[in-house]
């Protein structure tokens, strides 16, 4: 189930667009992009001063990503910003019915359109960069997310520390971060998890990080783009909507298993040795030993 031209963000539309831009009008859409969307939600003569770029030069950029004018520029990124906040409430007035078949297997099929959505429009090379970081044994990876999307960052950190060392899953008290960010270096990785109606406490740590530690952030998010994503170096962008009241987080665990996949296969002599350390170790432990056959028993 993949986007329409209508429901396709702003941010997609001028990202692709920027080839076909001239210099000035790349100067506005980078100035947009650096703070989306509020950075097109000033006046055309207050973007114009910012950017340095004739009102005119404005007007042609707005013309090349597809709005009629500038009002209808600003009202799809209100659109943007309004679709961040719908609750499972809002979202039950949009709801799409099943298509002729028992709920399950539609919602199955739902889940397969987006999965294959998001195969198409994460960039390999993105993928790839990043996994490449978080494989690299030099660097610390930190692991966090929000009231929901934590359980999804446990399931990447519960993974990564079996593969290798270094792993620190932040705890969700925001009093306990400090000891965690003066921990964190340049060539650290900070990995936050933010849905839409978004945590702004994550947003004011991603910044801190940004410009006091300068650590690598990765944001994993939706279409509308968390704050974090404004202070991030590589943006993972997933489909959520399932048109019923409640979001699908299954494109996250998709993309968090194949990282853990693809890490794990960086250096598999080296992740097969912890492994096995890691379960020698485990399994000496009285509370983990296996239970002989005939043993086991329920009270």
């Amino acid at each position: 189930m993949g986007e329409t031209a209508d429901q396709e963000s702003l941010r997609a539309v001028i990202t692709d667009a920027m080839p076909t831009l001239t210099a000035s009008e790349q100067k506005v859409a980078s100035v947009v992009l650096a703070d989306y969307p509020y950075g097109g939600l000033a006046t055309i003569q207050e973007l114009a001063a910012r950017t340095r770029v004739s009102a005119p030069s404005i007007t042609r950029f707005i013309a090349k990503i597809g709005c009629s004018g500038y009002q209808d520029f600003q009202r799809r990124l209100i659109g943007e910003l309004k679709q961040r906040e719908l609750s499972p409430i809002e979202l039950k007035l949009t709801e799409a019915p099943s298509r002729d078949t028992h709920f399950l297997t539609d919602y199955t099929y739902r889940l397969v359109g987006q999965m294959k959505y998001m195969a198409e429009s994460i960039p390999p090379q993105q993928f790839d960069k990043v996994c490449g970081l978080i494989a690299d044994p030099s660097r610390n990876i930190f692991i966090l997310g929000g009231r929901v999307t934590d359980s999804i960052a446990q399931l990447l950190s519960v993974h990564l520390r079996q593969i290798r060392s270094r792993i620190y899953h932040l705890p969700s008290d925001p009093e306990i971060w400090p000891e965690y960010v003066l921990r964190m270096r340049k060539q650290d990785v900070v990995i936050f998890f933010d849905l839409r109606r978004y945590q702004p406490a994550l947003a004011e740590l991603a910044q801190v990080i940004s410009e006091q530690r300068q650590s690598t952030v990765v944001a994993i998010t939706d279409k509308w783009l968390s704050p974090v994503a404004g202070h991030s170096t590589h943006i993972f962008a997933l489909p959520i909507e399932m048109e019923t009241a409640w979001d699908t987080q299954v494109c996250l665990v998709t993309l968090v298993e194949a990282m853990i996949v693809r890490v794990s296969e960086a250096d598999w002599p080296a992740t097969r040795k912890r492994i096995e350390s890691w379960d020698k170790i485990r399994f000496s432990l009285s509370g983990n030993r296996t239970i002989e056959k005939g043993d086991s028993h329920e009270e």
